[in-house]
């Protein structure tokens, strides 16, 4: 049986200009449409947290001001013949691009490459594992299905260096909206004892064990909880039971500032608080939480717009 060749249609248009190309659209008969637009893509973003240390910053930039339709068609003289019907009286310009049956599969995959992260760190999409992995490097491998990479958004990658400058073999770690758990599972990669995260949505809790699974990590070492801290004091007070040495919280500035009183009860005594999700502009904010809540800033991390903040006791 021959494989079948589809085109995709990709139609370049404006946020305000949008909706009329999708009616122009429906009205000719196609009636399934993909919209890729700025916009609804962050607010994607702000609605499914456990993604967000999957951004590419290069996805990021790619999506800046975009708006597009698009649209499949197979390619052969139906298909044309249905591409000139859609497209006739459109003033919008148009791309049409030969894919294959296993494009529809496999084509996202070329965005996502081995990553790596301070010194140590090589983050690995789970397809890519039975590559060589660079001489000194501690592979960390994710699985990042349909979404959008694998750790390269700079929060992130602020975070991670942290995560290696102050991961100790054998002492635990704490990740608080934790996501996917790229962030404690790396830790653990590199020797730590066991964590714990939690994130205050319910479906990071499978991403992060499906994750810490890709590592040959178990639930012996590693806890992943659904809750808010803030908000609930018996998860908090189960929390402080135990201290950790290294705390962890890449979330967003309005999210750490009520935290910081939190940390020191959480901490050890030679313990690292390390935050970032921090937009540069309100590193100061934080900051002076921080301090007030009795912790002492030891460095500072900045990457295109984004802060990341290690504090003591």
């Amino acid at each position: 049986m021959d494989e079948i060749k589809w085109l995709e249609v990709a139609v370049n248009t404006t946020p305000d200009q949008l909706d009329q190309v999708c009616a122009k659209l429906a009205a000719a008969g196609m009636d399934s449409l993909v919209i890729e637009d700025e916009q609804d893509f962050l607010n994607f973003l702000e609605q499914n947290r456990q993604y967000w240390d999957y951004v590419d910053q290069e996805l990021l930039d790619r999506m800046k001001g975009v708006t597009r339709v698009k649209f499949y068609v197979t390619d052969d003289e139906d298909g044309q013949a249905q591409l000139k019907r859609y497209t006739q009286g459109l003033d919008c310009e148009y791309t049409a691009t030969p894919l294959t049956d296993n494009d529809w599969a496999y084509s996202w995959q070329k965005y996502y490459k081995p990553l790596e992260v301070g010194k140590r760190l090589y983050v690995v999409p789970q397809w890519l594992r039975e590559e060589p992995v660079p001489a000194g490097r501690v592979p960390f491998y994710l699985n990042p299905g349909l979404t959008f990479g694998t750790g390269s958004h700079a929060s992130t990658q602020l975070c991670l260096e942290g995560v290696e400058a102050h991961t100790v073999p054998g002492r635990r770690v704490l990740d608080l909206g934790c996501g996917s758990g790229i962030l404690s599972i790396a830790a653990l990669c590199l020797g730590a004892k066991n964590a714990v995260a939690v994130d205050i949505d319910p479906k990071a809790v499978d991403v992060a064990y499906e994750n810490a699974a890709l590592n040959g990590i178990g639930r012996d070492r590693y806890t992943v909880r659904a809750g808010n801290v803030l908000a609930d004091r018996a998860l908090a007070a189960e929390l402080a039971q135990k201290k950790y040495h290294l705390v962890l919280a890449n979330i967003v500035a309005d999210v750490i500032i009520p935290l910081a009183p939190q940390v020191p009860g959480l901490l050890e005594e030679d313990g690292v608080f390390l935050c970032s999700g921090i937009i540069d502009t309100r590193t100061h904010e934080v900051e002076e939480a921080l301090k007030r809540a009795g912790l002492t800033l030891i460095q500072k991390r900045e990457k295109n717009g984004w802060a990341a903040l290690e504090a003591r006791l």
